[in-house]
């Protein structure tokens, strides 16, 4: 019987290390990040651009953003350019949101590239998720890249929005642009 007791307490001795050490590595943890600034939404371009007023260093200014990691349908890919603009439209105009850059800030034309943030819901991944747009990765910029594609299978396996079984995107937004340029 003392041996069964000496096992069993060797067993709580090894659960309580072990909850030390979780408790201990969670606190090491990062805070959350706090990177970033808020600008305020003033026009929607398209379903994946949008100008904002209140940048940090041009307070006056308007500047033009595109979200990261994301391909949406052009306005011209009917239903789907449509509905995107529209839903960025319904979720963002004259809202203040904080925008996060990456690596890489700007794209080769200038245009500022960013996650966008309401509170605690990355906007990208949620038009992803909501099937609205396309995960794509854009190296060097990759901090959320894992979660755009977990919302992209999201969307994909519930056949939402652009994945939706009865009427879905045929080819992607690059194909469609490129086509069009033909």
């Amino acid at each position: 019987m003392d041996n069964a007791k000496g096992v069993a307490w060797a067993h709580w001795k090894s659960l309580i290390f072990k909850l030390a050490v979780l408790i201990f590595l969670t606190s090491c943890q990062p805070a959350a990040s706090s990177q970033g600034f808020h600008a305020e939404v003033k026009q929607i371009l398209n379903g994946r651009e949008f100008e904002v007023t209140g940048v940090p260093t041009q307070p006056d200014l308007t500047e033009r953003i595109r979200l990261e990691g994301i391909d949406v349908p052009d306005v011209g890919q009917q239903p789907w350019g449509t509905a995107a603009k529209a839903q960025l439209e319904k979720r963002l105009l004259h809202q203040t949101v904080r925008l996060e850059t990456d690596a890489e800030p700007r794209d080769a034309i200038g245009r500022r590239l960013a996650y966008v943030w309401q509170g605690s819901v990355l906007l990208n991944e949620a038009l992803v998720a909501d099937g609205y747009a396309l995960a794509t990765p854009h190296l060097p910029n990759s901090k959320y890249d894992q979660r755009l594609a977990r919302a992209q299978e999201r969307a994909r396996v519930l056949g939402l929005g652009i994945w939706n079984a009865d009427q879905p995107m045929r080819i992607s937004p690059a194909e469609f642009r490129s086509q069009r340029r033909r």
